[in-house]
C-alpha cells in the first residue's frame, strides 16, 4: 500500500475512533440514594478529541496540494495532535467535583458519596490518538515519495487573456 493511501486510511479511522468517543459514555456517576444514574459523553467532559480529528483531517486533505517542505511539516502536525489526543485519553478522568460543576444533582450538598466509572470512550480516544500518530508519522517520513500536486490545469501566466481565446479558437487547449 502506498503512503499516501495508508495515511489516508489511519486519518479516516483515527476521525471516526475519536468522533465515536465523543458520543460514547465517557464516565458514569451514580449518586446513590435512589437518585438515577448520570452517564458523560466524551463531548461533555472534554471536546477535545471531535477538535483534534477534525483539524487532523483538514491537515491530511492540505497535504495533497502541498510540496514535500510542507508535507513534513504538515505530517509533524498530525502526529502532535495524536500526541495530544493519546494525552487527552489517558488523562481526562473528571472527578466528582469536576462533574458536579456539571450537573447540579452530583455535588456534595446533595449526595453523600458519589461512585464514578468510565465508559468506552476514553479507549476508543486512545486509538484514535495512536491511528493519528501513526498517520502523522508515516507523513513525515514517506512526504519526499508523495506524487507532487499538478500543474496541468493551471495556466500559463505570461498568456494575456487573448492569447488564451486565441489559442480556443485554434482548437489547443491552453491549459495544457
Amino acid at each position: 500500500m502506498r503512503p499516501q493511501r495508508l495515511v489516508d486510511l489511519l486519518a479516516v479511522v483515527a476521525l471516526a475512533l475519536l468522533a465515536l468517543s465523543g458520543y460514547l459514555t465517557w464516565s458514569s456517576a451514580d449518586p446513590g440514594s435512589g437518585r438515577p444514574h448520570v452517564d458523560f459523553s466524551g463531548y461533555t467532559v472534554t471536546k477535545a478529541p471531535v477538535t483534534l480529528a477534525l483539524a487532523s483531517v483538514v491537515a491530511v486533505v492540505v497535504t495533497k496540494l502541498a510540496g514535500t517542505a510542507l508535507r513534513r511539516v504538515l505530517g509533524a502536525l498530525v502526529l502532535l495532535m495524536g500526541a495530544a489526543a493519546i494525552g487527552v485519553a489517558l488523562q481526562v478522568r473528571p472527578d466528582a467535583t469536576e462533574l458536579s460543576r456539571i450537573r447540579p444533582e452530583l455535588s456534595q450538598a446533595v449526595t453523600d458519596r458519589v461512585v464514578l466509572g468510565t465508559g468506552p470512550a476514553p479507549w476508543l480516544a486512545l486509538a484514535g490518538g495512536v491511528a493519528l500518530a501513526g498517520a502523522g508519522l508515516i507523513a513525515l517520513l514517506t512526504a519526499h515519495r508523495w506524487r507532487r500536486p499538478t500543474a496541468r490545469y493551471e495556466r500559463d501566466p505570461a498568456a494575456t487573456p487573448a492569447d488564451q481565446w486565441k489559442a480556443i479558437d485554434a482548437g489547443e487547449d491552453p491549459t495544457l
